[in-house]
């Protein structure tokens, strides 16, 4: 009997499927790979090991003894713990308080400083080798420290916990190589000393170099369990996606090539990306592929000036514009569809009409006057168009159904008339009449020559919807996918950086 196995895990978020009878066996002393395309589960199956998300369904034992596992506390009561990309630090406290946080040395209710400083030195200076001259940063804020830097002291953080099971879910996505090999050489030694290390990574340079063998998931079912000794990228690649590779829709049937374009970028720079260039001309459909994460969330929010640009150019209609603030980016033409509707997209405590109207108040006033007649009837036509499911526009908008909020956030666009749309992941967390709706409604703005980039962690989606991929990699596009090179297969080994067949 493997060490760690989980049999049977099935999870539902409303009407997804994310985890369908999907399993993991995992043996003491071994790096365990964890493989899958977007939304294949890999992230949920963890978070249900950990104890972060509840399942419906899962049958866990470790070391051959059923382990209850309800919150994080059990995980860490069963030997469980785990490094996510989202940091648990607290930026204002120093790196020894936050490698001591809840642990903390103490006598007769007095805590021993001292002692805690010298349990962190002995976790950090494992790591030592991925700070600048070896110096241990132990007296540091955390908030000072760089996101690689952080991401080490969270690493160290968890093995201090001395678990039988670690999880490194996505854990080198912010590190540079040196700092990667730091992290390998003590994953290393914890895999000597009989410490299960499960591995998700969407490097698959890194999954052959440290991993023994590993599972792979697609649509949140076991697709595989493979000895990567006697495996190929190819064949990872296969399982990921399938045999078959899906055609695309949209990407055939219009030809865009002669038309003007609406929006082009060139050379843009920020913090994440680096020398981005693109065009989108009218009626067009342009995707952001690659795995989530990788940069097209930044580059929609650069475009729409909610993310400072370092450097480069961009055009809309031919006029040049790379707004520093929305307000900006909404003058010039530009509409964008947040990832996140409840704090990005909405006025949660506002009824549905300011939420449909806000962002076009002075398309509706004359002479600094707004005219309310104007405004009802302009969110009751986005409503009608949208079909919004209602009872009154003054209702709150957060009575809404998620679909249907989702509808207000892209209402309320419509009403600029903007010429280009950028989405970002629009459908995420709606039921599949409402993606139906939304899908319609994009044809329709390209059918009127609006031009639409589009984010979504849904690779089908983007196959189905897209004139062309650009596909993203640590902030840079490295692919472009047109007309017969729109399939899973290319879109996968593109965004894992290997060659498709």
């Amino acid at each position: 009997m493997a060490f760690l196995a989980m049999r049977g895990v099935d999870k539902r978020f409303g009407g997804v499927i994310a985890l369908r009878d999907a399993s993991l066996h995992a043996e003491r002393g071994e790096v365990h790979g964890l493989l899958g395309a977007n939304g294949s589960g890999k992230s949920t199956l963890n978070k249900i090991l950990t104890g972060v998300v509840a399942p419906d369904r899962v049958d866990i034992t470790i070391d051959g003894r059923p382990a209850a596992i309800s919150g994080p506390h059990d995980a860490h009561g069963h030997g469980v713990a785990a490094v996510y990309q989202e940091l648990s630090l607290i930026p204002d406290l120093s790196v020894t308080a936050n490698l001591v946080l809840a642990s903390e040395d103490a006598r007769l209710g007095f805590l021993r400083r001292r002692a805690d400083r010298e349990r962190a030195a002995e976790v950090l200076g494992r790591f030592a080798a991925a700070f600048p001259g070896g110096n241990l940063p132990l007296d540091v804020p955390i908030g000072n420290l760089s996101p690689g830097e952080q991401q080490v002291v969270e690493i160290a953080k968890a093995v201090a916990r001395r678990p039988n099971i670690l999880v490194l879910d996505e854990a080198t996505a912010s590190l540079y190589s040196a700092q990667v090999e730091v992290v390998f050489e003590v994953v290393r030694e914890l895999k000597a000393a009989g410490t299960l290390v499960i591995f998700p990574s969407h490097r698959l340079g890194e999954i052959f170099e440290l991993c023994d063998r590993a599972t792979v998931l697609r649509n949140g079912e076991l697709a595989g369990e493979v000895t990567l000794a006697d495996t190929s990228e190819s064949e990872l690649v296969e399982l990921m996606v399938g045999s078959l590779a899906r055609p695309a829709g949209r990407g055939h049937q219009v030809a865009t090539q002669e038309r003007a374009a609406r929006l082009e970028v060139s050379g843009l720079a920020t913090d994440r990306l680096r020398d981005i260039d693109l065009s989108v001309r009218a009626g067009e459909v342009v995707g952001l592929g690659g795995l989530a994460g990788q940069g097209q969330s930044e580059l929609l929010n650069a475009l729409f000036g909610s993310t400072r640009v370092r450097q480069g150019t961009m055009e809309v209609d031919g006029r040049p514009e790379l707004p520093r603030h929305p307000k900006r980016a909404v003058t010039a033409g530009l509409a964008l569809v947040p990832g996140d509707r409840t704090r990005e997209g909405l006025l949660p405590v506002r009824p549905i009409l300011e939420n449909l109207t806000v962002p076009s108040l002075r398309r509706r006033s004359r002479f600094g006057v707004l005219s309310h007649e104007r405004e009802r009837e302009a969110a009751r036509s986005a409503a009608e168009q949208l079909q919004i499911k209602y009872g009154s526009l003054d209702d709150g908008v957060m009575t809404l159904s998620g679909g249907n909020q989702q509808k207000v956030v892209v209402g309320k666009w419509l009403l600029t008339e903007p010429s280009v749309v950028l989405l970002d992941d629009p459908t995420k967390g709606i039921d599949v009449r409402a993606k139906q709706e939304l899908y319609e409604l994009i044809t329709a703005l390209t059918t009127d020559g609006v031009a639409v980039l589009l984010n979504s962690s849904d690779d089908d989606e983007l196959l189905g919807l897209s004139h062309r991929i650009l596909v993203f990699f640590e902030g840079r596009i490295v692919a472009e996918l047109t007309g017969d090179g729109l399939t899973a297969e290319r879109l996968v080994a593109a965004a894992l950086q290997v060659a498709s067949a």
